[in-house]
């Protein structure tokens, strides 16, 4: 039996040139991580990522062309051939200074540096840190730095960073907590202003600076987020429950809540609540509660998409990001008569970032925006300006040209339900032949497929490139078509999703050539579970690869 397993191995294993070059041309596009503006609107930053690691770059808004490299690495400044892990531009609220993490210390650990965003001066360091750091932000009244910070860490935290080997008693023992952090801007002074009893997910400043509003569990975080809850806390008090949705009535009743905001006057906490999956994938209806606490108020009821970020514009006011028909959607909306702007709202066929929270933008007093956006058919980029007339910024990925096919997006309808995937052509299509089809499920599955740049590792749009149509379809589960589609996979998880997705594919079929002998199914995690799931449902998929899904609900 060996030298005929040999053989067949070998033979399966015959080399495809064209994999090499799709991996090279992957490989071309730069990544950019975050952008920032100031909050006078004079200043734009953002940092691109590159092989050793990441580079900041700062720039007059008016003048990008004139960007120079801001870095606390040896040399400093534009010259600097020294690379390090910095991150996390933030301005302060007076646009004077800017600050961001860097490991270019001493001891190669994280720091908080200050600098000057004209370059006048080099930036210097305010804070070591001796563990992991996040989402760092200025308290409104500039005087202090405020992050959630791992005192200790191992590893990043989350659900989806690996773990160091257990010991001692599991659940209860080496658990790494997440806190909030305060750093003084002066003084350089930093203390953890969370119990250690909570881990802390997200979290916001009143507008005051005395109050912090956040979204936290009981350890370990990378369990508790689910059942997280909603606490406020004076700077030198003591955490008060505001919110327990497993107590609450009414639509929000057991669901993830994310997001907390205070509203401009201090009187209000908005928040994203609905049926999330891991944390930092982010959808649902935007609620409103009294900062005292009470009952919170569904302010966007019965959209047909799913907000994953806001800010207040005003105390009746909000600017919205939302994934809607698997496509970025910003726009300033109405609370009071749930109305959406006709002046400032914007489709974007793409993806946006601002490199945080999923879907977040960076916006300056003045209200422009700037986003790093990207699609199938454009690497990243900044862009930035008025929503309505946003302007490339960056030209880092300029004659980076996609290798795959055009994409489109497809509609089809099902049981009651609007249904909405992208597909990918061949890359040289040629409508007389017939092609095979991939078919791949996202993860989540609270979450949606968005056209987007991909990066290197698995995905489906390679596949494109190598002359199969691929099929990206976001079933009843996703985001983009309301929380009562979100939700309508709840206690038939595999069953009616899937019959969406076989929908689909029946829907291409009747319009382009595929041949549906050679029909594929793949995913990772939630994708990977539909894909073993759908191979003991359907004999439709010829071949199938499962990514990291749960195969044992028993043993998880």
């Amino acid at each position: 039996m060996a030298p005929a397993f040999t053989q067949t191995s070998a033979a399966a294993r015959k080399h495809d040139p064209r994999i090499g070059q799709v991996i090279d041309a992957l490989n071309q596009a730069k990544t950019i991580r975050e952008t920032a503006l100031s909050p006078d609107g004079k200043w734009i930053a953002w940092n691109v990522a590159g092989r050793g690691g990441s580079g900041i770059q700062i720039a007059p808004l008016d003048h990008p062309e004139a960007a120079k490299r801001m870095t606390a690495c040896e040399g400093g400044g534009a010259n600097s051939t020294t690379r390090g892990q910095e991150s996390n531009v933030v301005f302060s609220p007076d646009s004077k200074q800017v600050a961001f993490f860097s490991d270019c210390t001493s001891d190669h650990k994280m720091a908080v540096f200050l600098a000057d965003p004209s370059g006048a001066s080099a930036p210097h360091q305010l804070a070591a840190l001796n563990g992991f750091a996040k989402e760092m932000v200025w308290l409104p009244d500039g005087k202090r730095l405020s992050f959630l910070y791992v005192e200790g860490a191992t590893r990043p935290s989350g659900a989806l960073a690996a773990e160091k080997l257990p010991s001692g008693v599991i659940g209860v023992e080496g658990l790494e907590v997440q806190r909030v952090a305060v750093v003084d801007a002066g003084s350089g002074e930093l203390r953890q202003v969370t119990p250690a009893t909570l881990h802390v997910f997200e979290f916001d400043w009143s507008p005051d600076s005395t109050k912090l509003a956040f979204v936290a569990a009981e350890p370990p975080g990378e369990n508790n987020w689910w059942v997280a809850k909603l606490y406020t806390q004076a700077l030198q008090g003591d955490p008060k429950e505001v919110l327990d949705p497993p107590t609450v009535a009414g639509p929000l009743h057991g669901l993830q809540i994310a997001v907390p905001r205070w509203s401009q006057d201090g009187q209000q906490i908005a928040f994203i609540g609905g049926l999330m999956s891991d944390q930092g994938s982010t959808g649902g209806d935007i609620y409103v509660i009294p900062a005292t606490g009470g009952e919170p108020k569904d302010v966007t009821p019965d959209r047909a998409g799913s907000p994953s970020w806001f800010f207040w514009l005003d105390d009746h006011q909000m600017g919205i990001s939302e994934i809607k028909n698997g496509a970025a959607h910003l726009f300033a909306y109405d609370i009071t008569n749930h109305q959406d702007s006709t002046e400032y709202n914007l489709t974007v066929p793409g993806s946006v970032s601002g490199g945080g929270l999923m879907g977040s933008v960076s916006v300056s007093n003045t209200n422009d925006v700037a986003l790093i956006r990207s699609s199938f058919d454009s690497p990243p980029e900044v862009w930035a300006g008025e929503l309505m007339n946003l302007k490339q910024v960056t030209h880092v990925n300029d004659g980076v040209k996609p290798d795959w096919g055009k994409a489109e997006s497809v509609e089809w309808e099902n049981e009651g339900f609007h249904v909405q995937g992208w597909l990918l052509l061949p890359a040289h299509y040629a409508p007389a032949k017939k092609y095979p089809l991939i078919v791949e499920v996202h993860g989540g599955p609270s979450a949606a497929v968005t056209p987007r740049w991909p990066g290197v590792g698995y995905g489906p749009v390679p596949f494109s490139a190598l002359d199969y149509f691929v099929l990206m379809p976001n079933p009843r589960g996703s985001y983009g078509e309301g929380e009562k589609f979100t939700q309508a996979n709840r206690k038939d998880f595999g069953y009616g999703d899937l019959r969406d997705i076989l929908k689909g594919v029946d829907a291409v079929e009747k319009k382009y050539p595929i041949d549906d002998a050679r029909v594929g199914l793949t995913g990772w995690s939630y994708g990977g579970f539909m894909t073993m799931f759908a191979v003991t449902q359907t004999d439709r998929f010829k071949a199938a690869v499962a990514g990291a899904g749960i195969s044992n609900w028993q043993s998880y």
